[in-house]
């Protein structure tokens, strides 16, 4: 007797639709997974069996063989439990269904309760994709999979229910979405009306989150470097329902969508440790390849502290700062994974940390301290298009009453930069001045005959590379946005000239 069930696999962040064909036949009894299956489907077998004899159904003695098609592509996760017990149940005959127009994903715990699974979200989307409008998943992820609009979702609490509502018994009712989550701004930790002082630094922040620039802070311990990266995220503009899907997709596949939160609504912020490792950056994983931390920050934040300590593992950032994406190659194959996010970086000047500073005196030899600095390369340097340096805070403004400007104020006008952004750019696929290329930069970035005289000063004295020269036009850009003008002025070149440094060049 042979059964056929769909299911899905993961790749990179995409779905792909796997066929799982169960044989039943005479013979001893055996339960064989073949389709390149990992050790989590090879352990599935005692999952299913356990699964469907505590499930008050019964297991057949006889020879199964489970494949899952295509064979050539590797499957990985617990994520065949379910449609493995179906095709079993079907093959056995103890369940009767046209299941041809459905999707089964789920894991099994052995009382036949289904579990959460990561990736839903990709998975129904490919589904939807094969013209399939059914899917049954687990119940908890049953707000994830109604992401993908048009499919019917079958939420599955356990085998026993499932059966039933294929039976006809009790039929399991479809889950409904119950609305939009809220949308409103969260309680960001930090605003930037609570930094005291900075003002200089806040305005640079300000001109980086309207054009998605990356930016390095640099200054003595205590200046407030973190804090300042941190209260960052709270001036972007939100996300809309494309970056949303985006993001979720990522968390989703990466296991780290919250429960209850089955839409990511707000720009991540992503600030690993200088020991993460060259996986935990870019991706990989000795099984399924997974995002690393340069994809969990796309359409947010990837925030370095400490950025020296990192030492040579930054060279992977560059590829990723310029395409927007990172491919990670493995033996078992290789996936291209997003990667448009704001590099957000901080360090200290010497190992001391005061090498420079006014008022401390710095315990560093001079040659120790440029050794320092040295852990970070020209070229990744050269990838900021904000340097800044972060003073000291005065005693006065510390101790002083006084709010500054609060988040929501900067944020709107942070949003309403982007929104000139956008209308300029809707016939490309870019999002913001950071990612202008030559042709847009020729058609934006126009300069008059005395913003030519001020750049071409700007090169001779800074010595600016080709790629710092094209940075300080996309910041320009970014600053006559937030202007509200149309021409690049000689004061938005002024400005952005004054975020890049002769150390950065």
């Amino acid at each position: 007797m042979l059964a056929k069930v769909f299911s899905c696999a993961l790749s990179g962040l995409d779905g792909m639709l796997v066929e799982v064909e169960v044989d039943l036949a005479q013979g001893l009894p055996a339960f064989t997974v073949v389709g390149l299956a990992d050790t989590a489907v090879q352990e599935s077998r005692e999952r299913v069996r356990a699964a469907i004899k505590n499930s008050g159904l019964s297991f057949p003695l006889k020879r199964l063989t489970v494949n899952l098609a295509p064979a050539d592509l590797r499957k990985a996760g617990p994520v065949y439990d379910l449609p493995i017990a179906v095709g079993v149940l079907l093959a056995a005959e103890h369940v009767a269904a046209d299941l041809c127009k459905a999707v089964f994903l789920g894991e099994l715990s052995l009382d036949g309760t289904l579990r959460h699974t990561d990736g839903i979200l990709p998975m129904v989307a490919i589904a939807r994709q094969h013209d399939i409008d059914t899917v049954y998943v687990p119940y908890e992820d049953a707000p994830e999979a109604a992401l993908v609009e048009g499919m019917q979702i079958i939420p599955v609490r356990t085998l026993v229910e499932l059966v039933a509502h294929l039976h006809g018994e009790h039929p399991i009712a479809p889950y409904l979405p119950q609305g939009n989550a809220a949308t409103d701004a969260p309680p960001f930790p930090i605003d930037f009306q609570d930094v005291r002082g900075q003002e200089h630094i806040k305005r640079a922040l300000e001109v980086a989150a309207a054009g998605a620039h990356n930016v390095l802070l640099s200054g003595s311990p205590g200046a407030g470097k973190t804090m300042l990266a941190r209260a960052l995220v709270s001036i972007l503009p939100p996300m809309d329902i494309d970056e949303s899907l985006e993001v979720t997709r990522i968390y989703s596949v990466s296991g780290m969508l919250p429960k209850d939160v089955p839409l990511v609504q707000h720009r991540p912020f992503c600030s690993p440790h200088h020991t993460t490792s060259l996986a935990g950056l870019v991706g990989g994983g000795g099984g399924r390849i997974k995002p690393g931390a340069v994809t969990l920050a796309h359409r947010g934040v990837l925030f370095l502290d400490e950025l020296p300590e990192f030492g040579n593992k930054l060279e992977v950032l560059r590829q990723p700062l310029e395409d927007r994406v990172v491919t990670v190659s493995r033996a078992s194959g290789s996936v291209t994974f997003p990667a448009a996010f704001m590099l957000i970086a901080a360090q200290n000047p010497c190992m001391c940390g005061y090498y420079g500073d006014p008022e401390r005196a710095c315990t560093c030899s001079p040659s120790a301290a440029l050794r320092y600095q040295r852990r970070v390369s020209g070229p990744l340097l050269d990838r900021f298009d904000v340097h800044l340096d972060v003073p000291r805070v005065k005693y006065e403004k510390l101790s002083s009453d006084r709010l500054g400007e609060s988040s929501a104020v900067v944020r709107r006008r942070v949003c309403t930069a982007r929104e000139r952004q956008h209308r300029r750019l809707r016939q490309t696929n870019l999002h913001a001045n950071s990612e202008l290329g030559p042709g847009e930069l020729r058609q934006f970035c126009a300069l008059d005959t005395a913003g030519q005289s001020l750049m071409k000063a700007a090169v001779r004295q800074l010595n600016l590379s080709a790629r710092g020269y094209y940075r300080v036009l996309k910041l320009a850009r970014t600053i006559a946005d937030l202007a509200d003008a149309e021409q690049i002025a000689p004061a938005h070149i002024a400005e952005a000239i004054q975020y890049r440094t002769r150390r950065a060049e």
